[in-house]
Order: C-alpha cells, then structure tokens, then sequence
C-alpha cells in the first residue's frame, strides 16, 4: 500500500520525545502548535490508532508510537550521515573548531556534545581555547576561535549568531533560610544577602545584568570557582545564588538545596554559539551546532528553543 509516511513526520516524532511536550516541540521547529497536532492526526487517521497515549506528561508513546519513534530514529541517522558525504563531496573534508566559552557550566553539556561530534566529523580538528573568557567574541576577531559561546546577541557584532536554546535562571537557597517559604525572589531578597557566583564580571551573571543592576541592587558578593562550592555555601546560609536549573537539578532533586523563581516571571538566560562569518555555512560547522542542540535538549531539562 502506498503510504503517507514522511520524514517531517518522523521528524516531528523525534522532537515530540526530547521536548516531551507539544508546545515545547513546535516551538523546536519553529511551528504551531495546531499545525504539529495536524501532522499526528494524519498519522492517527492512516494507521487507525493512537500514537501517543492521551493526557500524560510528558508525552509516551503507544507500541505503535514505539514502532514509528524507532523508524525515526534510525531513518534520522541515514539522513544526517547521508548529507555530511554530501557536504563532504561538496565543500571538502578538513575544517578547524576552537571553541571559547564564556560559562563556567556549559560543559555540562558541550563536552558530551563533542564526544558525538568526533564520531561523525574525525577530520575536523576540534579543541577547546583554555580557561573562561569574559569576552570571547574577542577571540573570533582576533583568529584564535572559531566558534564562541556566548550569553547574548550582539547585534553590532560581525559575528554570525547561531540560537542554540533558552532556559530558566533559579535563585538557590538553603532549606532552613527564611527565604525557602517564598514562591519568588524579588530584588529586594537579594540586597540583605551575600550573593555566591563564579569568579566572573557582572556582564557575564544574568542575575545582575538583567535583574538587579536595572533596580540598583548591589548585595555583598563571594566567589567560588566550582558550581558544587557554590551549593555548599548556599546550603550552609552563607549566601544565595542564581543558576541555570538545569545545571544544579541533581542537588535539587535530592534537596540539597532549594529552587526559587527570580521575579514574579522568572528570570529567562539564553545561550548562542557565535561564529566567523567565512565558516557560518560550512557543513562541518552546520552540523556542530546542530549536534550541540541535539545533545542538549536530550541532556538538559527546562531548555527550550530560541
């Protein structure tokens, strides 16, 4: 029988998993919500059965689900190995990434997001500039990077920005501090308080730039190299502090500490990988971004597209 099967279809299933959540998923792909739905739905009308089971969270799949998710997966794989010979034929196979990071916890992240892009890119010399780099833009213009993480879209750059995902700040307290009995942190919790951060510049913490400097709050400051020194002095009241959630919910899950919402809304980071603008479309460094969006939804929770 003919059937109606497609890749964005499959494409759609493997987004459904990682995201775990409809809107989460259109917002990956950059469509609505009612139009992902649409694609499900001719997939339920065609097989006649359910592929997702209803009103669960996250998202699980049926055995039929199971099947397709299982097909996509693979067929996905084809595709990606199929255009880097491409890219490969096309464009020629040696390529040269030095990254530079401007946060002390992307490798949560980066670093599993590289072991899978050796596997697929051997050729490529991949290699990290060593040490935190308040401003590694700088290291672009100057040739000694070819790829930066950054915190913020400058428009004014010459850089090429490439989103890679969006997630929520938490304020982070001891389970006996006052604050722990509050749903949301506002500027003024912080400015009786002693403020742990990395040992980094203002322009580099979200909390400060986007929360606290705007509404001229300056609390007491201590610094600590390690995100895990960081939570011991927290869970010790010798301070508060301001993470990426996905960076500490395994202290949060064992209640080490305590997660609070900074603001009423929450407090939003975003992170980019920027580039010089004669690599942006290379395939090999195309697929690197890629990969670190990939490893990242499937690693991280709470991230969400850009």
């Amino acid at each position: 029988m003919q059937s109606i099967l497609e890749i964005r279809h499959l494409q759609t299933l493997l987004v459904l998993l990682e995201t775990g959540t409809l809107s989460g998923a259109a917002a990956r792909v950059h469509l609505t919500q009612s139009a992902l739905s649409h694609q499900i739905k001719q997939l339920e009308t065609y097989y006649a059965t359910s592929i997702f089971e209803r009103k669960t969270q996250p998202l699980r799949l049926t055995p039929a689900g199971q099947r397709l998710h299982a097909l996509a997966q693979a067929v996905a794989a084809l595709v990606s190995e199929a255009e880097r010979d491409v890219a490969r034929l096309v464009q020629g196979r040696a390529g040269k990434l030095r990254i530079a990071v401007e946060c002390h916890t992307c490798f949560e992240w980066l670093m599993p997001a590289m072991d899978a892009y050796r596997q697929n890119w051997p050729e490529v010399e991949l290699d990290l500039v060593s040490g935190f780099h308040a401003n590694p833009l700088t290291l672009l213009r100057e040739d000694k990077a070819e790829l930066a993480i950054v915190s913020e879209h400058h428009k004014n750059s010459d850089a090429v920005f490439h989103p890679l995902f969006g997630f929520e700040i938490v304020g982070l307290v001891s389970c006996l501090h006052a604050l722990a009995k509050k749903d949301h942190l506002t500027p003024h919790d912080f400015a009786d308080e002693t403020l742990i951060t990395y040992p980094v510049a203002d322009e580099m913490l979200d909390v400060v730039r986007l929360f606290l400097k705007p509404r001229g709050i300056e609390p007491k400051r201590r610094t600590a190299e390690l995100t895990v020194a960081i939570l011991q002095l927290v869970a010790s009241r010798r301070g508060i502090a301001a993470m990426p959630v996905w960076a500490v919910q395994s202290y949060l899950q064992t209640g080490y500490v305590l997660a609070k919402r900074i603001g009423k809304k929450g407090l939003r980071g975003e992170l980019y990988a920027a580039t010089n603008p004669p690599i942006a479309h290379a395939a090999y460094l195309q697929d690197f971004v890629a990969t670190l969006r990939s490893v990242s939804f499937n690693r991280l929770p709470g991230v969400v597209a850009l």
